[in-house]
């Protein structure tokens, strides 16, 4: 059997704010890389579905060269589990979530995105929804050393 190309998917509550920034950092990642990468987001709920990212989500990507106004949020489904190799989610109570739906046979690595980055094992990423804007550039800087670790581990 041969090895499957990676396939990443970001998980957040409601897909407009952390895991489209997670989704725009990892996808600059990889084109800075050169590596060849299924990419996606999608929230663990359904109320911002067809939605674009949050404003402040946009502004911040945006600023550092990701323009992710074309992104709509949607929901994790059990599809989504076959489909993708990498399966991140942004915190613990979303982590808890995708292993309730996940297929028992899923071959899916399912772990929090902060575990890639040394130090921060556990951590999760801050949901910026109900702050100011620099807390939007907090959850950049999470996103973007995880898309740099995940790269790393992806290139060896």
């Amino acid at each position: 059997m041969s090895e499957r190309s990676p396939a990443v998917l970001f998980v957040c509550l409601g897909n407009i704010c952390r895991s489209p920034l997670a989704e725009a950092a990892f996808r600059s990642e990889t084109a800075r890389a050169g590596l060849t990468v299924e990419i996606d987001s999608a929230g663990t709920g359904d109320w911002h579905a067809g939605s674009p990212p949050d404003p402040r989500a946009q502004a911040v990507a945006l600023a550092a060269g990701a323009d992710i106004a074309a992104l709509r949020a949607r929901q994790v489904t059990v599809d989504d589990f076959s489909r993708f190799t990498h399966i991140f989610a942004m915190d613990a109570q979303n982590l808890a979530d995708l292993r309730a739906i996940a297929p028992a046979d899923t071959s899916a690595r399912v772990s929090l995105l902060l575990d890639l980055v040394p130090g921060r094992e556990g951590a999760s990423v801050s949901d910026p929804y109900y702050g100011g804007e620099e807390l939007f550039e907090y959850t950049w800087d999470d996103v973007t050393a995880a898309a740099r670790a995940l790269v790393a581990e992806l290139a060896r």
